[in-house]
């Protein structure tokens, strides 16, 4: 008779901290992580290993992201042995259809944005994301990278423990909309044996993998231009769906100038808007004003509170999509603008409002190579699985981000043909001065700016390595004055919060704060240092 046993974990788990001189990818599925080393050991760049991951986490992790998502990626090239080079960022966030108006949302009934079917469904940018990182700084052929995850979506894999959590919560979700015909298909598609894979269960995807082979062969045209376009066209005509060929055959990702703050000597780099990376700068920006003492010192999560609340009340007012934006990036991270919102932060929980400076359920990974080239990027559905919207005979999970879009006609971020919504998925990235240190990434919705800014203080003010900077304990401000907070932090500092206005819960499931990946670089030995997420089911893979 098989062993049995349970899948939660009623110990802490302890990991140290990973070395390797050679490359190294983190990501929160083992099966994705080693196939990115597998690429660095056939020769390819950390580039290479960067799409091989993500291809392999549309497989493994469809909770979280799947080929009808969008991505973003900030890619590192090396130009000497002592970590010198140059950041480039990619935005590969899809644009609303040419259909989707304010007007033809509220015609179908809807006073906002829903969460699921086509309403909120946008076009993908991930395919065109892995075409265009490869075709500009890879190094082998495209179609060896999905190599890995057709095979593992044809042969099937044993379903990881959270997983197989967020996916039987999602069955659930679907499962109450199955009458809906553009949804229907999500049933058929991901629990096929009548339910959501248990931890351990094999689940294969071969319509999945026909897909991904279309992809390769086609270095992703087939998606924008080809079969697989049509075949989106006439499942969206056929459900009530608003996208079309034509938003597909239009779509481009775009390259962009990442934009950054310098925090205590290290500069942190995040993608421009549509991105909400903004946010975490700008809180960083506020905390720099600060002196640091202790992690648990209540004064300090205090203000860390306040500062992120304020960041992120200002990057709902002003990010959106860049064309769009009343605000300049440069006014939001300017020195004065950081001291007139630091001036807000007293000795009590705030409400905030917007300030006016002057004019003027995702997956994320990290990879690096022998070279010094290194990876950060990140892709997602939105919202678990997205829309719930799969289109038959593809395995192809629609994203639900447009669901980020307002109705309201004077609001920053409403809905138009063509425009980008604001966007949560943000990669990150750490140098100081002309070297790279490396990049880092926290998934999870609104989570994520909050994440990057834990983060990057437990790196820079408190010393720790990057196992340990992922493993502390968290907060999350959830809206108002109410905070969620992880078990670790000591009960006076949660008292104290609560004695200054904040509504403190304690967290009873990590899920919901964040999962993160981060590999640093000694610019002198070139040796790489990497932690891995252990809220979810991570792994390292060195070569």
């Amino acid at each position: 008779m098989p062993l049995a046993f349970d899948h939660n974990n009623p110990f802490p788990s302890r990991r140290s901290a990973t070395y390797a001189s050679h490359g190294m990818v983190a990501a929160s599925q083992p099966h994705a992580s080693q196939a990115g080393r597998d690429i660095l050991a056939q020769g390819g760049n950390a580039i290479d290993a960067a799409i091989a991951t993500a291809a392999v986490l549309t497989v493994v992790e469809p909770s979280g992201n799947g080929i009808g998502g969008d991505a973003f990626a900030l890619v590192w090239l090396a130009e000497d042995t002592k970590g010198r080079g140059r950041l480039h960022g990619l935005n590969a966030s899809g644009h609303a259809p040419k259909r989707l108006t304010p007007e033809a949302v509220r015609a179908a009934g809807y006073g906002e944005m829903p969460l699921h079917g086509w309403t909120p469904v946008t076009v993908p940018g991930i395919p065109a994301a892995w075409a265009e990182l490869s075709r500009q700084y890879g190094r082998l052929e495209f179609a060896a990278l999905l190599a890995p995850a057709i095979r593992i979506a044809r042969e099937g894999f044993p379903v990881s423990p959270v997983i197989s959590q967020l996916w039987q919560r999602a069955e659930k979700e679907f499962r109450a909309r199955a009458d809906d015909p553009a949804i229907a298909p999500w049933l058929e598609n991901f629990a096929p044996e009548g339910h959501a894979p248990q931890p351990g269960e094999m689940y294969r995807n071969e319509a999945l993998a026909t897909t991904l082979e279309a992809l390769a062969e086609s270095r992703c045209e087939s998606f924008y231009r080809g079969d697989l376009a049509q075949g989106i066209d006439a499942f969206s005509r056929e459900t009530g769906g608003y996208l079309r060929a034509d938003d597909l055959a239009d779509y481009r990702p775009e390259w962009v100038e990442p934009i950054s703050v310098n925090y205590r000597g290290v500069d942190v780099w995040e993608i421009p808007p549509n991105g909400q990376g903004m946010v975490a700068l700008m809180a960083l920006q506020m905390m720099e004003g600060f002196d640091i003492t202790v992690r648990d010192d209540p004064q300090l999560l205090h203000r860390q509170l306040e500062a992120m609340k304020l960041a992120y009340t200002d990057g709902h007012y002003h990010i959106t999509h860049a064309e769009h934006m009343r605000t300049s990036v440069a006014s939001l991270l300017s020195d004065a603008y950081a001291d007139t919102r630091r001036r807000l932060i007293g000795e009590r929980a705030i409400d905030p409002e917007p300030g006016e400076p002057q004019a003027g359920g995702t997956v994320y990974l990290a990879t690096a190579d022998r070279d010094g080239n290194m990876v950060s990027y990140i892709q997602s559905n939105y919202h678990g699985f997205g829309s719930g919207v799969v289109v038959p005979g593809t395995g192809i999970s629609l994203q639900n981000r447009g669901h980020g879009f307002s109705l309201e006609a004077d609001h920053i971020n409403v809905l138009a043909p063509g425009k980008r919504t604001f966007h949560t998925i943000i990669p990150g990235f750490l140098t100081q001065g002309d070297r790279a240190l490396g990049p880092f990434g926290v998934m999870g919705g609104f989570m994520q700016p909050q994440g990057h800014m834990q983060i990057v203080m437990n790196l820079v003010d408190f010393g720790l390595n990057p196992q340990a900077a992922l493993d502390a304990p968290r907060w999350q401000w959830m809206g108002g004055r109410r905070i969620g907070i992880e078990p670790g932090y000591p009960m006076h500092v949660i008292r104290e919060m609560g004695a200054r206005g904040h509504q403190m819960t304690l967290a009873v499931d990590s899920t919901a704060y964040g999962r993160g990946q981060i590999i640093l670089r000694d610019p002198q030995s070139g040796v790489y240092c990497g932690g891995t997420e252990p809220r979810t089911d991570s792994s390292i893979a060195v070569l």
